[in-house]
């Protein structure tokens, strides 16, 4: 089994990632990330499924949510649909207190 090499480093949302790339990026075989596309947990590539996979392109969003949902896939065991609604639900909870902390209604 090859030792799988992690990249860390601060994406820009304008910068495109390929499949290659994501699946490198979150140490995960690029069929991890077919299947997520595809059950729709994992965010639309950048012109959208119908083009091929090579031609596929992500934003900083879908690192970052790719590497959520493998977190917590692997952490509690989770399918990919319960891991989805673990971090819909997490998304929710830091716009909910973004919004509070704008209001000025926080009472951390």
């Amino acid at each position: 089994m090859q030792e799988a090499h992690i990249i860390t480093g601060v994406l820009v949302d304008d910068a495109a990632l390929t499949l290659e790339e994501l699946a490198r990026a979150c140490a995960v075989e690029p069929d991890w990330v077919v299947r997520h596309v595809h059950a729709g947990v994992l965010g639309e590539p950048a012109g959208g499924v119908e083009v091929q996979v090579t031609s596929w392109r992500f934003r900083g969003g879908d690192l970052q949510r790719a590497r959520r949902l493998l977190s917590i896939e692997r952490h509690f065991d989770a399918n990919e649909d319960l891991a989805a609604l673990v971090v819909d639900l997490g998304d929710e909870i830091r716009r909910l207190r973004t919004r509070l902390h704008v209001l000025g209604t926080d009472k951390e």
